[in-house]
């Protein structure tokens, strides 16, 4: 293998593939310089390391050339989604790897965190997201400010303002949360109808973007505990606070990537293989060579006008599963380059 990379590699940027010895894709990788990086797996030091793990595997390597990193970055995706090689882990992903939140429907909406969308109780999803473990934590904190209830959807409500429902006797608080003033009690007439939808419009505004007001209710919070010299407490409010910053971040890379990644994306390629492609809602939905006459550029400016024409768009909560890879590989890639930016067309 060794002796068909040095014979037959070019420095120049490409994806390649292991083959087991029955044919079986076992890794897919890609390079800015497919020769350096080939000939690299030949000198692992350690048999432990990931490379000499990758060649003991492999009875063959096959590579092809792309015109651009870029190009070898999409390449190697939908090499990855199309095979599943077993020593890949990065990008080897499926809708199951993926959390939603979940606004439910009903008198008094909870938080809930879900690992795909249906219609039966929800009103809005919001996501998708990597990590249902980090956001379960955040949204536990996010609950737990707003004071918005957790307990079972079939729970029964009785609100405040419906006294006809509290005639039969004293109500019996049965939920901790309540006792321990984390949750507003909406089943045993703690909070009226008006006072519940409130926070749930606070906590819609948060997942929005558009309010950081559960943030600043944690920071005052905490702060307050340090001039009380209450230590413990403040370092357990920072970190709910960092709960939610997390949470914050993973909306803004999700609302970067779907409301800023819709335009004509013109990438040098090695030889003057230059590429143009169409990115709509951080997918690339085509792609063809630079164009280099007239009617090359007609035809661009028609298939532009295919894919960027209609109404409004989806809201970013609809980006269905299938896309969701390729939406977070294009987001990653502008945001590590992006002087990139400059090289986009917006269509109007």
């Amino acid at each position: 293998m060794r002796a068909a990379v040095r014979a037959g590699a070019a420095d120049r940027p490409g994806i390649y593939r292991m083959l087991s010895s029955s044919g079986e894709v076992v890794y897919v990788g890609k390079s800015k310089q497919i020769r350096t990086r080939l000939l690299s797996y030949f000198r692992c030091a350690y048999p432990e390391e990931k490379g000499a793990r990758i060649l003991r595997e492999a009875e063959a390597i096959d590579w092809q050339y792309t015109p651009s990193e870029f190009a070898a970055l999409l390449q190697e995706l939908r090499l990855i989604k199309r095979f599943r090689p077993r020593l890949n882990v990065a990008m080897k992903r499926d809708g199951t790897n993926y959390a939603f939140i979940k606004i439910t429907r009903g008198a008094a909406p909870k938080l809930t965190v879900v690992r795909g969308p249906s219609a039966e109780d929800a009103s809005v999803y919001y996501g998708p997201f990597v990590g249902a473990q980090r956001i379960e934590e955040a949204l536990r904190e996010l609950s737990d400010v707003l004071m918005l209830r957790d307990c079972r959807s079939d729970m029964k409500m009785h609100f405040s303002d419906q006294q006809e429902l509290f005639q039969l006797g004293a109500r019996t608080p049965g939920c901790i949360r309540y006792e321990i003033g984390k949750c507003l009690g909406p089943c045993v007439g703690g909070c009226s109808v008006s006072d519940y939808e409130a926070r749930v419009a606070l906590a819609r505004a948060f997942l929005d973007g558009a309010s950081d007001g559960p943030m600043e209710v944690l920071r005052r919070q905490m702060e307050e505990a340090s001039e009380q010299l209450q230590f413990e407490r403040a370092a357990s409010l920072r970190d709910k606070l960092q709960r939610l910053e997390v949470l914050r971040g993973q909306f803004a890379r999700l609302r970067f990537a779907v409301e800023q990644l819709s335009f004509v994306y013109t990438v040098p390629g090695h030889e003057g293989e230059d590429r143009v492609y169409l990115v709509k809602r951080g997918v690339v939905r085509a792609e063809l060579p630079k164009p280099r006459s007239s009617w090359q550029r007609t035809k661009l400016k028609r298939l532009a006008s295919d894919i960027f024409a209609g109404g409004a768009e989806k809201p970013a909560l609809a980006v269905p599963t299938h896309e969701i890879d390729e939406l977070l590989l294009l987001s990653s890639w502008f945001r590590r380059f992006p002087e990139e930016m400059t090289h986009t067309r917006q269509v109007s």
